[in-house]
Order: structure tokens, then C-alpha cells, then sequence
């Protein structure tokens, strides 16, 4: 039988959505927040000559900085002033809970500090956001200024300019991002990315009917991508909303003559604890020796380095190499990611303080044993499941012999994750309203029945 939470959310309905008043300046919000951002990825960084940067920016399209431009919506590409994006911002986030799992201090800090701790940590996360901003901007800086017909006046005034310009750039996007999570719906980093990636949409798809109409491509690939596109997008719906759920009992106890306890919840295991991460990483460690060659494409090569350039051509997009390590990457940090955000010591550790068991399992360390045994399982199965994911447009492009595919994995994931995660938020924003008003009814029947 439904719960009445499930009753409710099945009967939302657009009368619904029209009284929550709260959700539509939460939506409205969010919505500006979004126009903000698409706006500064069009205001290029002062000293630059955006034609000829954008020229340069070709060559090195296949790249690290290519899979950056995709996330930030082609503001890499125009050198706009959000070029860095949130991207120090996750970098740092990342950094920081692996250090809160290896340092003591900040291990305490998250495990025991409560509401202030976590504070504590965001706080470290903003100031490791700051540094790396300045770290990659100083870099981006000095390489323009010492390239050859992109900056109208090199010097020190344009790499303190550009410096400032680029980590300012990031840090309001980080904070628009927090905005948009306290006032907004749906969590504000994520939507930002998401952003970015759905900007670049339409540009992929009418590049694919320039293909097919020039006929670069066959014309059955549309269609053929269009189907892909639906059983992938409804696999990862599917695979993003199961979970191995473990039934816990907790003990009754009596107190006088009453008696306590006894109920029963379930601990939820996702399939794929990692989310997104995995293939980030994967590809950004991959892709940096394409980026390096890139710039060094104009440099003589010694006689003993002159098979450098033929093993990076094959770490690329659609090359049976970068596929296979591309494979291997991904389900390393899938196991390696999942490790550090789930811990099973420290869960059967909770569950022993709080009384609570899984049946047939001795509380403590066997509870941990038992939990790790079933995450590995489950690890494994993510792992597969994003790599397929990954992996599948890379066949594309091999088939098609083209490095031009607009559908990449990564991404796909995280539009998807990200829709779903903000529906999600939509609809306990109506179920909240809904049990308000249920609430209003009760108080007035409970009134007139006096």
C-alpha cells in the first residue's frame, strides 16, 4: 500500500504548481541566476583579440581545453571572462573530502563537528577555490601574453589584469551558485555546468545536419543517433534510480511500562555511488598530454622524441587506445571515488551506536564486512554501466571516422543526473506545499468542530 507521501506526490498536478508561490520565485530566481551566467560567457577578458584567439583555439579543440569549453558553454573558447567556470571550485571540493578522510584534523572536523564543522570545511573549500583560480589563471595569463598576436599590449599589466578578471569570474559564479541553492531550486554548481553543456546543444546538432546535408555523414546516422540518444538517456534514468536497499531493525526496549523501538528502515545503496566523477577525471588525465602536444606542435623534436606525437594521436577521441585506458580510468575511480565518500567502517559504526542491526549479522565489524562485500558488488556494476555510457559515443566516432561527436558520455550523464536531481527538488517543494495546506484544512475543521 502507498504512503500518504507517495498518495501526494501522485496526485500533483498543474493546479498544484499555480498555488505554490514559494516554488515560482524559487524557479524564477534560478532561472535569472542561469541568464547571468550565459551572459558573462559572451564578455571576453580585457587585451584579447577574440578572432584570433578562437582561431588558436582550433587546434587545440581535441584537448583538455576543449572538454573545458564544453562545460562552460564556449567561454573557453571566446576567453570570456567565466572561462575557468566552476571547475576550481569541484577540484577543490574533491580535495578537500580526500582530505577530510586522510587528515585527522579535518577528519574530525566531518565527523564530529556537526553543523559548524561542515561550515568550517566549506569555508577551507572556498580558500582552496581562491588559490587554484589564481594558480590556473596566473598560467592561462602568462601563456597568452607570451603568444604571438592574441593580446594587444603583453605585459604585466595584462597578466594582473587577466589574473584578477579570470578568478573574480569564478569566484561570483561560485557564489551565484550558492545563491542558487539557498534561494533557487536544485543544487547551483551542477545547474551551472549544466548550463554550459545544454548552451552547446544546439550547435551539435546543427553541425550533424550540416554533416548529413554536405554528406560528411550517411543519412541514417541521424535517426540512429536520435534512438541512441533515447535508450541511453532512459538507461541512465533507470540505473540513477536503483538502489540495493538493506533492511535494519532496530531493538525494542521498555521503559516503566511502555515499551520502545522495534521499527524497521532501510539503509539505500545507489548503484552508482561515484556519479559523474569518474569519467571527469578519466578524460582529464587522458586528454592532457593531446593539450601539451598541441602547444608544442610548433617545436623541433629531438631525434629520440620523435615518436612522442604518434602516441598521442592515439590518445584522442575515437582511438582504440584512449578507449581502452579511457575504460580502464574510469572504473579505477569509480572504486577509488566510492571508497572515499562511503565508508563502511564508519556507517556499521552509526548503525552499532544507534541500536540499529541487519538481521543475521553480528552489529560491529561483521556489519562492515557485510556492507563492504555488497558495495563492491554494486561498484562493479556502476562501473560497467558508466563506461558503457562513455564509451558508446566513443564507438561513434570511431565508426563515423569523425572527432566532431557532440554527444559526449560525461555529459549526458550530467544533464540527466542533473534534470533528474532538480525535479526531484521541484516536487518536494510541492509535496511541502501540499502538506501545508493539508495542515491550514485540519487547523480550520478542528476549529469549527469546537
Amino acid at each position: 500500500m502507498a504512503s500518504a507521501a507517495e498518495q501526494l506526490a501522485a496526485n500533483m498536478n498543474f493546479g498544484a504548481f499555480q498555488k505554490a508561490t514559494e516554488l515560482h520565485k524559487r524557479l524564477w530566481f534560478t532561472l535569472g541566476a542561469l541568464i547571468v551566467y550565459r551572459l558573462g560567457t559572451y564578455i571576453p577578458i580585457p587585451g584579447i583579440d577574440p578572432a584570433a584567439f578562437a582561431q588558436a583555439f582550433q587546434g587545440q579543440s581535441k584537448g583538455i581545453l576543449g572538454m573545458f569549453d564544453m562545460f562552460s558553454g564556449g567561454a573557453v573558447q571566446r576567453m570570456a571572462v567565466f572561462s575557468l567556470n566552476v571547475m576550481p571550485y569541484i577540484s577543490a571540493s574533491i580535495i578537500v573530502q580526500l582530505m577530510g578522510t586522510v587528515y585527522p584534523p579535518w577528519e574530525k572536523l566531518r565527523k564530529e563537528g556537526g553543523e559548524a564543522g561542515r561550515k568550517q570545511l566549506n569555508q577551507y573549500t572556498r580558500y582552496l577555490t581562491v588559490f587554484l583560480a589564481i594558480a590556473q589563471s596566473s598560467g592561462i595569463a602568462i601563456g597568452l601574453s607570451n603568444s604571438q598576436g592574441l593580446v594587444d599590449q603583453p605585459g604585466l599589466f595584462f597578466i594582473l589584469s587577466t589574473v584578477a578578471t579570470l578568478t573574480g569570474g569564478t569566484l561570483f559564479l561560485m557564489w551565484l551558485g550558492e545563491q542558487i541553492t539557498a534561494r533557487g531550486v536544485g543544487n547551483g554548481v551542477s545547474l551551472i555546468i549544466f548550463a554550459g553543456i545544454v548552451a552547446r546543444l544546439p550547435t551539435g546538432v546543427m553541425t550533424l545536419l550540416t554533416q548529413a546535408r554536405t554528406g560528411a555523414i550517411q543519412s541514417y546516422i541521424l535517426p540512429l543517433i536520435l534512438v541512441m540518444s533515447v535508450v541511453v538517456i532512459a538507461f541512465i534514468v533507470f540505473i540513477e534510480r536503483s538502489q540495493r536497499r538493506l533492511l535494519i531493525q532496530y531493538p525494542k526496549r521498555q521503559m516503566g511500562n511502555r515499551m520502545f523501538g522495534g521499527e524497521t528502515s532501510f539503509l539505500p545503496l545507489k548503484l552508482n555511488t561515484a556519479g559523474v566523477i569518474p569519467p571527469i577525471f578519466a578524460s582529464s588525465l587522458l586528454l592532457l598530454p593531446a593539450t601539451a602536444m598541441g602547444f608544442l606542435v610548433k617545436t623541433t623534436l629531438p631525434p629520440w622524441a620523435q615518436w612522442v606525437p604518434t602516441v598521442v594521436g592515439q590518445l584522442q577521441h575515437g582511438q582504440p587506445t584512449f578507449m581502452l585506458l579511457y575504460a580502464a580510468m574510469i572504473v579505477f575511480f569509480s572504486f577509488f571515488y566510492t571508497s572515499i565518500v562511503f565508508n563502511p567502517d564508519e556507517t556499521a559504526e552509526n548503525l552499532r551506536k544507534y541500536g540499529g542491526f541487519l538481521p543475521g549479522i553480528r552489529p560491529g565489524k561483521r556489519t562492515a564486512e557485510y556492507l563492504d562485500y555488497v558495495l563492491t558488488r554494486l561498484t562493479v556494476l556502476g562501473a560497467a554501466y558508466i563506461t558503457a555510457v562513455c564509451l558508446l559515443p566513443e564507438i561513434m566516432m570511431s565508426a563515423m571516422q569523425s572527432n566532431q561527436f557532440a554527444f559526449g558520455g560525461t555529459s549526458i550523464l550530467i544533464v540527466v543526473t542533473v534534470t533528474m536531481d532538480t525535479v526531484a527538488q521541484i516536487q518536494s517543494h510541492l509535496l511541502a506545499h501540499q502538506y501545508e495546506g493539508l495542515i491550514k484544512k485540519s487547523k480550520l475543521r478542528g476549529g469549527r468542530g469546537r
